[in-house]
């Protein structure tokens, strides 16, 4: 699995710019995406999390457990491969550096805060799920059996950039959703279909962006979500977001090891 974040530039750029997930972005290497021609979150997500370091969002992440939330491997630490730009901040910080707000959809206030105390990254793919110091009242989402054929409908949230040149933008206040749709695996480039979703960029030019990095795509219907992606990347190399299809961590396939490492 090749971890181009949308993230690595914003932690560069704390404060100045917003990307899809993430709060700043740089102008240089790995970014942080930000939703572009999405619109303000249309309900209140319980599951929502802002992965933040020193008070400034710098990922999205959901919610799976009370007390555990899964985001992308990039977000947390290094990225090993950058052939393609990633919508998220690498070189992270690690647990004991980093807080979450859940359940708001604005990332600065409201919902409830929590410090990550432990970190535990997958060897291979770009998913991580994080402890909390303590058990959050915020519903979880479930995670789905299977994240879809292409067609299947799905809806993309975070706080990453809504406008698609890298740095051109800062972070919105509000949280941004589209609705978008698995497509198929060809329509993205070095993808790994066992392990990675390709979601499409609706009217060619709407999508994730640097700062969403880590934040769900979900599948189903206002108070039937379930979980089935974590941003991951750009679907086709280009640093500008939108001009193609975006890759998700698949999380459904890796259900067994977030089991395995949240206590079943």
């Amino acid at each position: 699995m090749r971890k181009r974040s949308f993230l690595t530039a914003v932690i560069a750029a704390v404060g100045a710019v917003g990307a899809l997930g993430l709060p700043a972005v740089a102008a240089s290497g790995d970014v942080h995406p930000n939703i572009v021609g999405g619109h303000d979150a249309t309900e209140q997500y319980s599951f929502m999390v802002s992965l933040q370091q020193q008070g400034q969002h710098i990922c999205g992440a959901s919610l799976i457990k009370p007390d555990y939330v899964v985001t992308a491997a990039h977000c947390v630490q290094g990225s090993q491969r950058r052939d393609a730009p990633q919508w998220g901040a690498a070189d992270g910080p690690r647990a004991g550096q980093l807080t979450v707000r859940v359940g708001s959809n604005d990332h600065s206030s409201g919902g409830e805060e929590a410090t990550v105390a432990n970190v535990q990254t997958h060897p291979s793919g770009d998913v991580a799920v994080l402890k909390l110091d303590h058990a959050v009242k915020a519903q979880p989402i479930k995670i789905a059996a299977q994240s879809g054929d292409p067609g299947t409908k799905t809806r993309i949230i975070g706080w990453g950039q809504t406008c698609p040149e890298q740095g051109g933008c800062g972070a919105p206040q509000n949280l941004q959703e589209l609705d978008t749709q698995i497509v198929d695996d060809a329509k993205c480039q070095g993808i790994d279909g066992k392990g990675e979703i390709c979601t499409d960029n609706p009217g060619g030019n709407s999508g994730a962006c640097y700062g969403d990095s880590g934040g769900p795509q979900i599948k189903g219907t206002k108070g039937n979500w379930e979980l089935i992606g974590a941003t991951s990347r750009s679907g086709n190399g280009d640093s500008t977001c939108a001009t193609g299809p975006s890759i998700y961590t698949d999380v459904s396939s890796y259900a067994d090891w977030i089991n395995q490492n949240t206590g079943g």
